[in-house]
């Protein structure tokens, strides 16, 4: 799981693979007052509905909202970056939110495009 689980059965929240690294970021920065740039880079296809709850920390809040009502709010360093192949799913509000560098698949580094 991206952001973690609620389980119906026991009421526990379980941190997810976004939200343990958000975690530890905002450690790192709040009590080892780390201020080197932290990257979170995202390669692989974008689904609809994980980039949607991605929102919030693409907008100017720089929230992690997690379904368990928690609230992450990212630190100065933290920076996001996606790595894509297309944003065909993604919603226009989400496009609106990012900074977009296309490259053609020719000029890319390893690809076999033609």
């Amino acid at each position: 799981q991206l952001y973690g689980e609620f389980d119906e059965n026991t009421h526990e929240w379980t941190d997810g693979i976004l939200c343990t690294l958000y975690r530890n970021c905002v450690k790192e920065y709040t009590e080892l007052h780390r201020e080197d740039r932290q990257w979170l880079i995202f390669d692989g296809p974008v689904d609809a509905l994980w980039i949607e709850s991605m929102n919030t920390v693409l907008d100017d809040n720089r929230k992690l909202c997690l379904v368990s009502g928690e609230i992450i709010q990212m630190t100065p360093c933290m920076n996001v970056i996606f790595e894509v192949e297309d944003l065909a799913v993604a919603s226009p509000a989400t496009v609106s939110r990012v900074g977009i560098i296309y490259m053609e698949p020719v000029s890319c580094v390893g690809t076999a495009a033609q």
